[in-house]
């Protein structure tokens, strides 16, 4: 069977993820060639879909140069990849970054400060290198990503929740939020690999809607399939908690994250609307968004 004119070699980094759950289909229905990568050995009886195993930092198998590279997970991890990376060409480049950059760039937290500025590093890193090989890139700066039950913010919380049947109710979280679905940002994907106007740019990606962290907890409860009580926790208390766990070296957020909740973490990311069509959905979960796919 002939390919499709337009079909492209594509490698996937992160593939396994919350964005490549939902890229891979996308890519693969587009009629072009994927070669995914994991950590993990995969199978797959699907066309034009080839697994292979790798990591990043151990090394990712050589194979011809792709057409496109994305990248999906830590964003250092790929700049150091694709800095030494053998590559006879000049492939595009879509990676993905995190706001955190921004966010936590004057924590308090020598930690968060320091993941800002490898973040922020990451991105010069790259840049650098794909304006030396001549690559066309892209970076997005997504926001709280979730709807593939694989995530590190709410998904926890909405397990929990199933578990124990109580609901942590966070008095007085009043910064505003703004989830995005991790197959909208697969959608982003698509639409600036298909828009020449993305490439050398870097853009903020958030959810369609904008609301307050104790309102996007009690949607993430409302889409439970199960009852749970709620649990008011004011925020000295959590503050608290989180110190006592982390002086007994126990792994918990840092205080600096309990204070983020009364900020806003949001995204203007009105120039994705202007050059790719950005246009998010709501953040309205149901009990399916919790469970991996």
């Amino acid at each position: 069977m002939s390919q499709p004119r337009d079909c492209r070699q594509i490698l996937v980094l992160g593939a396994s993820g919350a964005i490549g759950r939902f890229l891979l289909p996308r890519l693969l229905g587009a009629g072009h060639e994927v070669l995914a990568v994991s950590r993990v050995p995969r199978a797959s009886a699907v066309p034009r879909l080839r697994w292979v195993v790798g990591n990043l930092d151990s090394g990712v198998p050589e194979c011809a140069t792709p057409d496109v590279i994305f990248s999906l997970g830590p964003l250092d991890a790929f700049a150091r990849w694709f800095a030494q990376a053998r590559l006879d060409g000049a492939p595009r480049v879509i990676a993905f970054g995190s706001m955190s950059v921004d966010s936590k760039r004057d924590s308090d937290d020598a930690g968060e400060r320091a993941l800002a500025a490898r973040l922020q590093a990451a991105e010069q890193a790259l840049i650098a290198s794909a304006d030396a090989r001549g690559c066309a890139w892209t970076l997005f700066r997504p926001t709280l990503i979730y709807g593939a039950g694989v995530d590190r913010s709410l998904t926890p919380i909405a397990r929990f929740a199933q578990r124990w049947r109580v609901f942590p109710r966070m008095v007085g979280a009043s910064g505003l939020r703004q989830p995005v679905h991790a197959d909208d940002l697969a959608a982003a994907c698509i639409a600036a690999l298909a828009t020449l106007q993305t490439a050398g740019k870097t853009y903020a990606l958030g959810g369609g809607e904008r609301l307050a962290f104790v309102a996007m907890l009690e949607r993430v409860r409302a889409s439970l399939p199960v009852r749970t009580l709620p649990l008011p926790i004011p925020l000295g208390a959590a503050r608290a908690l989180v110190g006592a766990a982390r002086a007994a070296g126990l792994h918990a957020s840092s205080g600096a994250a309990i204070d983020r909740l009364t900020r806003d973490l949001v995204a203007d990311h009105s120039a994705a609307v202007a050059d790719f069509g950005w246009a998010p959905r709501p953040f309205h979960p149901d009990a399916r968004m919790w469970s991996p796919a």
